[in-house]
């Protein structure tokens, strides 16, 4: 099998690589990847069996060769850090709805199999108080550009199932957590922050509530799908994970060795929707996956350790992300 994965160098594309590599010895993985700032090629696996192309996926001429070449494309590529795209919303239209229309033209024209990442955050946001999950018919309800152009993006896939068959199928996660994640991103700043003494950042009273799940059950549903799902259908990927931004960030510090309230309030995002929460009942019971990382605590302990073990990946990104949150006063 020829996997095209898109984004590849990312945290969580690269994840994938990884994976794949480990539970599929047939497979030969090429990844295409802009290497903007999030994109790392040291995440990825140094193995004969993976390729790495740089290139946009909004050059149609590039995606239509590559596209042209393989058998299955998981799509991750996209802007998705949604401080970044209140700042600058462009490069979020680009990749996430002008890119993915590449792509879906590349598939349609060469009949190839593709599989579409997208996020819980399309659905908005539920109030605190409500027992409600999002399920794949939940409403879509989009409250920032990167949520917005997701939302796009996936409405883009079902067009193309809808009008010209296109073997596709979509998938919408909530929060990942686990190695190889840009430092900018909640989980993996506040960890390296207490490693270099530095007191961790919350967003507001960090109320917030997030549905995490460790990003290998994430990639192991992909795969799932990918084997199993039904074309055109929507599967939602959730590991029963949810925990407000103060736990998660005391968590953090605890099993650090640090005071569980070593922390500092910082002024909350725009917009910063209250909580996600994701039924993955379909994805359980139709294809049979299930998480491996029940327990939180767990899994975020192995993922501190991956950054106390991994300082070069990080080290050098640090500054600079540090700085950009210092302008915005967060």
């Amino acid at each position: 099998m020829k996997v095209l994965v898109t984004g590849g160098a990312g945290f969580i594309g690269a994840n994938f690589v990884h994976l794949t590599l480990r539970t599929r010895p047939d497979a030969t993985v090429t990844v295409v990847d802009a290497l903007t700032y999030a994109g790392n090629t040291e995440s990825l696996p140094t193995d004969e069996r993976v390729t790495l192309v740089k290139g946009d996926i909004a050059d149609r001429e590039l995606v239509d060769d590559l596209v042209g070449d393989a058998d299955l494309v998981v799509h991750f590529a996209a802007e998705s850090h949604n401080d970044n795209s209140l700042h600058d919303p462009w490069p979020f239209v680009q990749t996430n709805v002008l890119g993915t229309y590449a792509l879906l033209e590349a598939c349609r024209r060469h009949g190839t199999r593709l599989h579409h990442i997208s996020t819980d955050e399309v659905y908005g946001d539920l109030e605190l108080d409500d027992p409600a999950k999002f399920t794949p018919e939940t409403p879509y309800n989009p409250s920032s550009p990167y949520s917005s152009t997701k939302a796009s993006s996936d409405l883009l896939v079902r067009a193309w199932v809808r009008s010209f068959g296109l073997e596709a199928t979509i998938s919408n996660c909530s929060n990942n957590y686990g190695p190889f994640q840009h430092v900018e991103k909640f989980i993996p700043r506040q960890i390296t922050n207490i490693i270099d003494g530095e007191r961790p950042k919350l967003y507001g009273a960090g109320l917030n509530v997030r549905d995490w799940i460790h990003v290998d059950d994430h990639n192991a549903a992909v795969w799932a799908i990918v084997d199993r799902g039904r074309m055109g259908e929507t599967y939602l990927i959730g590991a029963d994970g949810e925990l407000d931004n103060k736990t998660v960030i005391e968590t953090i510090l605890t099993e650090m060795g640090q005071d569980a309230d070593a922390y500092d309030h910082v002024s909350d995002r725009p917009g910063h929707d209250l909580r996600y929460a994701i039924d993955a009942t379909r994805t359980r019971e139709e294809l049979g996956w299930e998480p491996a990382y029940t327990d939180f605590a767990s899994g975020l302990r192995a993922t501190i350790a991956w950054y106390r073990d991994n300082e070069p990946w990080w080290r050098a990104r640090k500054h600079e992300t540090e700085l950009k949150y210092q302008r915005i006063g967060r």
